[in-house]
């Protein structure tokens, strides 16, 4: 664990003291170095499970988050050189070192085997974001965008430690290993039910569940581009993570939680597909979409079977992936155009081919077309879905295909049409940028080969 926390924290002294020719350059380098030794999480030698420290421990749930983690720090410093490049040198090393601060708090939230560290660890990412939404997001409206998530996040978090410390009066323990193994009987129905409640609540809004997701769309709007790519392949995942670690510590029969959490969880999948039909807005567009695919994730979480948590792992990886593919897209689009209005910025292929090559494979695998991972992930969760309820297959069903009706209609007008009159002359796509859309396809071509890796999850 310290073998790859250690040198992220050391990237700050980097950032801070090289040379401003050469700042990008290191801090790139050395973040992808750390990203290649992540990589060995990914060897099933911790089966079930393997203790980093008597405080951290790492298996099959944790493991691919974890690599995906410290993936995405180079990705985001790569993506947001355009952004910040007319900034003062300061700024651009106040921004670096805000991305550099969060790393270690999410590899710290993925890896407790305490739920307090894990408590503390989630609710310290808040605050770099916040940062980085509210200091670098490019609207007016970013002020109100970072105090909804403040207070979305805050509100919810109060009752998870409230239900933390209740589990550590009932049992004397925090350690996830040993509670997993007890089961705390409740002194009352009713206790048990506001305690798993309110254990699960937290993690609901940061997924985020239908009706607590207000502040998602509104924060990827006004967000810099590292702020969207952090909030989508990252931060979301910390509450998909948190559901199916939370669903392990309830007993499925000690209360009828799920089904309420189960019917919005896919009502909003549906919704918000049928909301991404007609968006105005790019990034609000690819937001709602988030929303959609996180729904499938809550689902299976709740459903608590091998099969569904499978599922859940390898969309949660898979969307982190493609989720922020689309981002750095839409951001490409709107370096150049200045704006994310969908019918302002239509017909860019002709300007920019290579990017909508791009823009094709981004789209496809959003919309799971196979062999991708994204197919077997959502395949995965209507079986388990179907075997525990036929019903559901009327809702999955639908949010399907209106996610293939969505996709193609942002890659028609993003890509197809008569250019807009406005638009004249375009900057060429340039390395950095079709660098960073690789690494992007990368991971989601291997793990088309080897989805085994993200999939395992015991139970």
């Amino acid at each position: 664990m310290l073998k790859i926390i250690l040198p992220t924290t050391m990237l700050l002294p980097m950032t801070l003291l090289s040379p401003a020719k050469s700042m990008w350059t290191n801090t790139t380098a050395h973040s992808l170095l750390i990203a290649l030794i992540s990589l060995h999480w990914l060897v099933p030698s911790y089966y079930p499970s393997k203790n980093l420290a008597h405080w951290a421990g790492i298996d099959q749930i944790s493991a691919p988050l974890l690599v995906l983690s410290c993936w995405f720090l180079p990705l985001m410093i790569l993506a947001s050189q355009g952004h910040l490049q007319y900034e003062p040198h300061v700024r651009k090393q106040m921004f670096i070192s805000t991305l550099v601060i969060i790393q270690p708090f999410i590899i710290l939230a993925f890896s407790a085997t305490e739920l307090m560290l894990f408590y503390i660890s989630f609710e310290a990412t808040l605050i770099p974001t916040l940062i980085l939404i509210t200091r670098w997001g490019n609207q007016p409206e970013r002020l109100s965008a970072g105090i909804y998530l403040l207070f979305y996040t805050l509100i919810s978090s109060l009752p998870l430690l409230i239900s933390i410390l209740y589990l550590h009066s009932k049992t004397g323990t925090l350690h996830l290993p040993v509670l997993k193994l007890t089961h705390p009987n409740p002194s009352t129905p009713w206790t048990g039910l506001l305690s798993s409640l309110a254990l699960l609540m937290a993690f609901m809004v940061k997924a985020p569940l239908y009706g607590l997701h207000l502040w998602l769309p509104k924060a990827h709007v006004e967000a810099p581009i590292a702020g969207s790519m952090l909030l989508a392949a990252l931060l979301l995942k910390l509450g998909g993570y948190g559901i199916m670690r939370a669903t392990l510590l309830i007993e499925p029969p000690s209360n009828h939680l799920h089904y309420p959490f189960l019917t919005l969880a896919l009502w909003g999948a549906l919704m918000t597909s049928s909301i991404c039909l007609r968006q105005t807005d790019l990034k609000s567009l690819i937001a709602y979409s988030s929303v959609s695919h996180m729904g499938l994730v809550i689902a299976a979480g709740m459903i608590q079977t091998q099969w569904s948590f499978s599922g859940a792992m390898i969309l949660m990886i898979s969307h982190g992936l493609t989720s922020s593919l689309l981002f750095c897209l839409a951001n490409t689009n709107y370096e150049r155009t200045h704006s994310r209005i969908l019918i302002l910025t239509r017909g860019l292929q002709p300007l920019l081919p290579l990017m909508s090559t791009w823009w094709l494979l981004a789209n496809l695998t959003n919309m799971a077309l196979p062999p991708t991972t994204n197919l077997m992930a959502e395949l995965t969760i209507m079986v388990a879905l179907f075997n525990w309820s036929p019903l559901t297959v009327i809702l999955t069903g639908i949010a399907t295909l209106l996610t293939a009706c969505y996709t193609l209609y942002m890659l028609l007008s993003t890509q197809r049409g008569t250019l807009p009159t406005h638009i004249t002359t375009a900057s060429n796509s340039n390395t950095r940028e079709h660098l960073l859309m690789t690494l992007h396809i990368i991971p989601m071509l291997a793990l088309i080969l080897k989805p085994e890796l993200i999939s395992a999850t015991p139970l």
